[in-house]
């Protein structure tokens, strides 16, 4: 991943990471309020080898096995022998081995002075055991671990309190602003791991950049998402100046492109559309492709290429129970079947009846008789496909037209369908000319914004009229015929 991935999974998941890191400061204030207060009372004992009578070498060398020494007293601090007596003076409920859990004991190094800290719930109580420890530790290391060997003189190891234990006014713990940075901490990084996972695990295309790297083929254009879609679905007819509308107009463009280096192919504006799955928008994005195209003057043909589920006729308004189907079988003629929309050069081809058999008759002499034949009077042919990992059909049609543009939805599309109709095209000997990415989002990290197209509202206006101007010169040079008797009617 790279930085500006790891930037988009912040802005993705940033409420999540804002939940986490809450919960984090939350049981870290609760961990605070619950605990027990902690106090915390420490005696230094200062360890020294008695020097009465003797030479300065000796004393020397009594206070270097003093200083070694020291550690091994500060062990003994803990043990049974010197923590009876201490429970037996204070009365104390615990075992050696209980209390020895509150102690600790410590030497620093090359130092003849031992710490006693002592940890306990009641700040009293804690600094009477740190005294009656550093006392009962004194008694047994003079009175038994270094007693002198002759009678009625002095230990060699003299133990003596440089600093007894106070009372403490404030606990150790909680330690509440610890506690709190911790627990944000924590939660926060909880938070990230949770969202790289899911950044991870979610195999869904959400942008452009993960079409990119995933596949080689090129990203024909992004439409955003729009929750009326269903409700008007000729987004170019019904609004023409939206963000969606130049959206598709850009695409237009891009085909357009696409057509004049693709001319060496007998069928160079001849594009199928289809999709990996059902619900991606592939019919949408056909019926307003071919809008667009049709707003240039050119003259477009559109095909209902779903035999299965038709919806071309559905969005354009039109009668759809006779079409390709009736045309395929030899029942109808071309002109009896295309039918104009609009003002503009655009013709429709519904679907007709479902048939038994729809990749047989996609695939037969019949259909590429036909795309011969309106590959003379049309600029344009775009047929509308079947999803191409659910049915042949769109892998069939694809050997009758230069290539297939794919629809992949963001949010919807996973990365392994988008592979996998790309390898089914691939085997069947189509080609993929480009991907069409829709439902993008307009705001969040995976927005794609059109904002230089709002401030142009008068440019698009513009165009319509140019558009309008052209399609009414080009209509009047072209000659009557078969397309032209059906308009007339």
């Amino acid at each position: 991943m790279e930085l500006r991935d790891y930037l988009r999974i912040l802005r993705r998941y940033w409420v999540q990471i804002v939940a986490t890191t809450l919960l984090g400061i939350i049981v870290g204030a609760v961990v605070s309020i619950t605990a027990t207060p902690k106090y915390e009372a420490s005696t230094q004992i200062y360890v020294s080898v008695r020097g009465d009578g003797q030479a300065v070498g000796e004393l020397a060398q009594g206070s270097t096995v003093a200083r070694q020494s020291v550690s091994t007293y500060a062990s003994i601090a803990t043990t049974e022998s010197v923590l009876g007596p201490v429970i037996e003076k204070l009365d104390l409920p615990q075992s050696p081995e209980v209390l020895s859990a509150q102690i600790q004991a410590t030497a620093p190094a090359n130092q003849s002075l031992i710490s006693v800290i002592v940890t306990g719930e009641d700040p009293k109580l804690t600094a009477q055991i740190a005294n009656e420890v550093g006392k009962s530790l004194k008694a047994v290391v003079e009175d038994e671990l270094e007693a002198s060997t002759t009678r009625n003189e002095p230990s060699l190891v003299s133990m003596n309190t440089v600093q007894p234990a106070t009372e403490p006014v404030a606990p150790v713990s909680p330690r509440v602003p610890l506690n709190l940075a911790l627990g944000t901490l924590l939660g926060m990084a909880l938070g990230l791991g949770i969202a790289v996972l899911r950044a991870v695990l979610d195999t869904r295309i959400r942008s452009l950049q993960e079409i990119e790297h995933a596949t080689d083929v090129p990203v024909l254009g992004g439409i955003t998402y729009d929750a009326d879609s269903p409700k008007r679905p000729l987004i170019v007819q019904s609004d023409p100046h939206s963000p969606r509308a130049e959206a598709f107009r850009t695409l237009r463009t891009n085909l357009e492109f696409l057509a004049v280096s693709n001319q060496e192919h007998s069928r160079a504006r001849t594009f199928v559309v289809s999709s990996p799955g059902p619900g991606e928008g592939k019919s949408t994005t056909a019926t307003n492709l071919a809008l667009a195209l049709a707003e240039t003057g050119t003259r477009v043909v559109l095909i209902d290429g779903d035999l299965r589920m038709p919806a071309v006729a559905r969005y354009m308004g039109i009668e759809g129970g006779t079409g390709l189907t009736d045309l395929l079988i030899g029942s109808v003629e071309v002109s009896d079947v295309l039918q104009q929309w609009g003002k503009d050069e655009l013709y429709v081809l519904p679907s007709g009846k479902v048939p038994p058999n729809p990749s047989e008759l996609l695939g037969s002499k019949a259909m590429d008789e036909l795309l011969n034949l309106l590959g003379e009077l049309f600029d344009y042919i775009i047929i509308d496909a079947p999803p191409l990992l659910l049915v042949t059909d769109a892998s069939v049609l694809s050997q009758h037209a230069s290539g297939v543009l794919i629809v992949a939805a963001s949010g919807a599309t996973r990365k392994q369908s988008l592979i996998g109709a790309l390898d089914t095209l691939e085997i069947a000997g189509g080609k993929a000319l480009g991907i069409i990415v829709t439902m993008l989002p307009l705001k969040g990290p995976d927005s794609y914004a059109y904002g230089a197209y709002g401030a142009y509202g008068g440019y698009g206006r513009t165009g319509e009229k140019q558009a309008n101007a052209m399609a009414e010169e080009l209509a009047s040079s072209i000659p009557p015929g078969p397309i032209g008797r059906r308009s007339e009617r």
